[in-house]
């Protein structure tokens, strides 16, 4: 070959990559939320996790690749303060460039308030069991949140919570911090369990990927045909979710905290109470007098436990009752491999501990 013809060779060979633009580094928070981001983005990428599985995301101290991860990313979905009050600051100070997507408010979502009090009125769930209550923009929960589709997010909030987390690279914490007071979210207002409903997931799959065009238009529509493929997954999900617990008959059960409402708003499988205020708190002795008086007062056949917390607590709150407290549920998807399956996995597992609650 002529020497004068290997630069226009290189040239030609080198052009296919040059054209290809970068896609964005992304960063979530959970693994449902990572899940749903894996499905928009497919072959393309894979969204980086800064709350490693398995560990509660209401406080917590990030590895230092966690930070990392998050001061590369160029996008990042988390579900909001309401979940993770600590990674406000931290995205403020280390994705501040990024275009971060608090996915709770954005507009369509169905958002329902924290419950009261241990137990819970069946007819709390009356006509919108089964039918997703509220959409988050005629359902006021007296947050402020004026968000349209452009994610302009400023990082400028106004929410009144307490960073004592500040997570830059100073941190090289390899621990959760100790769930104490003000570590924990509290248990009123806005219930941020939103991706329990997989109709609010079909939202954020959405939202994903027209944030995802904007800030890579090269692969636009593979970002979108991914995500209206996984709304048509969700939506044979749901059809058979609700197939299964319409099968099952009606179950009576208790959940370990109260974050399980938008799966039973959805599906019409409403729980009786909760043992514990929140994920990070004992019950108090007349919370659990008054567990044990629904248990025996509606025939309760099971209580269901986490595994984050400890299984000796829900044995002795309950004793010799007779009640199963043998299945585990989880909303964050413990024992799923991280990736696009992890989100079907969260709900058919929360499906078939309901089911086979239904079945004793």
């Amino acid at each position: 070959m002529p020497l004068s013809s290997r630069p226009l060779l290189l040239t030609l060979l080198a052009a296919p990559t040059l054209a290809v633009a970068d896609v964005p580094r992304v960063a979530v928070d959970i693994p449902p939320v990572q899940a749903l981001a894996a499905q928009v983005m497919g072959d393309l990428g894979t969204p980086e996790m800064v709350i490693r599985p398995g560990a509660s995301p209401h406080g917590y101290s990030m590895r230092p690749s966690e930070a990392e991860s998050l001061d590369r990313a160029e996008v990042v979905f988390w579900v909001g303060p309401a979940l993770t009050p600590w990674l406000e600051r931290s995205i403020d100070t280390l994705a501040g460039d990024s275009d971060a997507v608090a996915l709770l408010e954005v507009p369509g979502l169905t958002r329902y308030d924290f419950r009261e009090g241990a137990t819970f009125a069946a007819h709390e769930h009356g006509d919108e069991a089964g039918h997703g209550g509220h959409d988050a923009a005629d359902h006021d929960h007296d947050h402020d949140h004026d968000h349209d589709h452009d994610h302009d997010h400023d990082h400028d909030h106004d929410h009144d919570h307490d960073h004592d987390h500040d997570h830059d690279h100073d941190h090289d914490h390899d621990h959760d911090h100790d769930h104490g007071a003000g570590h924990h979210h509290a248990h009123h207002g806005l219930d941020p369990h939103a991706w329990l409903d997989p109709r609010n997931a079909q939202v954020w799959l959405g939202v994903m990927a027209e944030t995802l065009a904007e800030a890579d238009p090269e692969h636009a529509d593979a970002y979108r045909d991914n995500a209206r493929r996984g709304q048509a997954e969700l939506e044979q999900l749901i059809g058979q979710v609700q197939q299964r617990l319409e099968d099952a008959g009606d179950p009576r059960f208790i959940v370990f905290h109260d974050a399980y409402q938008y799966f039973e708003r959805r599906f019409g499988v409403p729980a009786a109470g909760a043992i514990s205020l929140g994920d990070a708190s004992d019950p108090s002795p007349a919370r659990i007098r008054e567990i044990q008086q629904k248990v025996t007062e509606l025939g309760i056949d099971c209580v269901f436990s986490e595994p984050q917390f400890n299984p000796d607590l829900v044995r002795s709150v309950f004793g010799d009752m007779p009640v199963d407290t043998s299945t585990v549920i989880d909303p964050l998807g413990v024992g799923h491999e991280p990736g696009p399956d992890l989100y079907a996995g969260v709900i058919r597992d929360l499906a078939e501990g309901v089911a086979g609650c239904a079945a004793h």
